[in-house]
């Protein structure tokens, strides 16, 4: 997180030199690549913006050995954890989110429930209460550790957007409160899911196969394993046929939540969201 955080105060530093400077906006969409690199070289600057933008560039590439020298490591010790291959069954989790919550959790089973672990990770609201009034729900308690509610939102943003319950789940959010507020509310549900699937030694139900073999794949070559392009061992490469097979499993999944939501709320005519329950958050 301090190596990403670097590495981003460096780009930005960059940036603000074109900015002063009124440079326009480079042809290549990745400024730092080759041939952003090569657009950068190219352009016409002051003595000293020039050797702001050089050195700048030097620091970049130390801080990108660096942070590849990490993931390597990562890699080799993530490469034979059973937890971290679960959770990378879930839509939106990556190698470097599952690698965080297992650091910062250690055994799922420590925590008898869910919402300890939604607690453990700061990602309940405070709730204030005087008497026997009604309790009033405030901004998370950001308790415990901010790297891995960083990777949580961050995840939960990825599987907002692709098809299956969490993302029925965010729209509905999505709807009456905003995206921001459903970004974290599918942090927090990736909280529970993840404990669910650690304490109970399960995959998640809506997996989708062939981008969970691209996930540990790419998992092994970061290890340092060998590429592959043919043979029984041969790196997984994007099958359309097979994608969209998935994709309508993950529909049909969404479908089924969303009638499953509305049937609950249709037979239980009560309130549905925070108020639901009274005392407690969605």
């Amino acid at each position: 997180m301090v190596w990403s955080s670097a590495a981003r105060e460096v780009k930005n530093e960059i940036s603000a030199v074109l900015q002063r400077n009124l440079k326009g906006r480079p042809p290549a969409s990745d400024l730092f690549g080759r041939k952003g690199r090569a657009w950068l070289a190219a352009e016409e600057l002051p003595a000293d913006e020039r050797l702001t933008v050089d050195a700048s560039l030097r620091q970049l590439d130390f801080l990108g050995e660096e942070l590849a020298a990490i993931d390597h490591l990562v890699a080799v010790e993530a490469q034979g954890d059973e937890d971290v291959r679960r959770l990378l069954t879930i839509s939106g989790v990556d190698v470097t989110t599952a690698v965080t919550l297992i650091a910062v959790i250690g055994d799922a089973r420590r925590f008898p429930s869910s919402r300890q672990l939604v607690g453990y990770l700061g990602l309940h609201p405070r709730v204030r209460q005087s008497g026997s009034g009604p309790a009033h729900h405030g901004r998370l308690s950001k308790q415990g550790s901010a790297a891995a509610r960083h990777v949580l939102v961050e995840a939960a943003w990825m599987a907002a957007a692709s098809p299956g319950p969490l993302h029925a789940f965010a729209a509905r959010i999505a709807a009456r409160r905003g995206r921001q507020v459903a970004a974290v509310a599918v942090a927090r549900k990736l909280c529970v899911l993840s404990w669910c699937l650690l304490t109970r030694g399960e995959d998640y139900a809506f997996a989708r196969p062939s981008l969970v073999r691209r996930k540990l794949r790419r998992l092994e070559l970061a290890a340092g394993a060998p590429h592959h392009k043919s043979g029984p061992q041969a790196d997984p490469v994007w099958n359309r046929d097979t994608d969209l097979a998935e994709r309508r499993l993950a529909e049909q999944a969404e479908r089924a939540y969303e009638r499953l939501v509305a049937d609950r709320a249709a037979s239980s005519g009560a309130r549905v969201g925070a108020g639901a329950t009274p005392g407690r958050a969605s």
